[in-house]
């Protein structure tokens, strides 16, 4: 549709969590150095930030800067029983049939761990939206797996990533002993007015564009609307592209946010 009109390769404001769109504020740069640190050090990792801020395009962008030594297992539906999630995680050690008792089956993940280990690889368990975890046995299950450990150091990194409400429930005194265990915690915040502009910027680049599509009184309308969320932001400037597709327009001003805010009222 409007990618020709604007000289795109392909639409720049795309939903999936394309790590090449990842726009990088110095609070992203900054998250994903922590991350990237403390997963070389197999540490356990607390990232927390509002719906649609980028953790999960943060995450996958922590994928592609560890290197080969590492063995991502991302779990992005962690509604699970305790047991669910240790056979869930067997299976993705390579574990062909984990047992369906629960000390054999901590022995088999064990001995998993321990081969990586003589292989010179580091599991890394990334756990999406882990504010959905059901049990609070599972996240028992989850402190446990730091057990796993030779004198020096753990034998897999953990990522905990989900919304603001993660941290609350882990607050509680019974998540004492798991709150013990995270060597960091990071909180993503929404992008300010500058990094909205350099956001809409960037991502007009990937795609092929040339940055300024949006001129300074559309970008202050977009931050407002969206509040700094990057995935709001996502939603907004598309909607705004293809009106101003309809209206051939060059630059994208206020008039052509104006004018489908009733239409954003509805999604953001």
């Amino acid at each position: 549709m409007y990618e020709d009109f604007y000289g795109f390769s392909e639409r720049p404001f795309s939903k999936t969590p394309d790590p090449r769109f990842l726009y990088l504020s110095r609070m992203h740069r900054e998250a994903l150095a922590r991350l990237t640190y403390a997963v070389e050090e197999r540490d356990l990792v607390l990232l927390t930030g509002g719906i649609g801020c980028g953790k999960t395009t943060l995450s996958r962008a922590l994928m592609d800067e560890l290197g080969e030594g590492f063995r991502v297992i991302l779990f992005i539906n962690p509604r699970l029983t305790p047991m669910e999630f240790l056979r869930s995680l067997a299976l993705r050690l390579d574990i062909a049939e984990p047992s369906r008792f629960k000390t054999d089956l901590l022995e088999e993940i064990g001995a998993a761990l321990y081969r990586f280990y003589q292989e010179g690889v580091c599991p890394v368990l990334v756990i999406d939206e882990a504010q959905l975890v059901p049990h609070k046995e599972t996240f028992d299950e989850i402190r446990l797996l730091t057990n796993f450990q030779l004198d020096d150091q753990n034998l897999m990194s953990i990522v905990l990533m989900g919304q603001p409400e993660l941290k609350k429930r882990l607050a509680h005194r019974s998540f004492e002993p798991l709150r013990q265990r995270i060597g960091m915690q990071f909180d993503l915040q929404p992008l300010q007015l500058e990094d909205t502009r350099a956001y809409l910027d960037f991502r007009l680049a990937v795609a092929g564009g040339l940055p300024g599509l949006f001129a300074d009184n559309a970008v202050q309308l977009i931050h407002q609307a969206s509040g700094g969320v990057p995935r709001k932001i996502n939603q907004i400037a598309s909607l705004a592209l293809l009106e101003g597709f309809g209206r051939e327009a060059r630059p994208i001003d206020s008039s052509i946010l104006e004018s489908v805010m009733n239409e954003l009222d509805l999604l953001i």
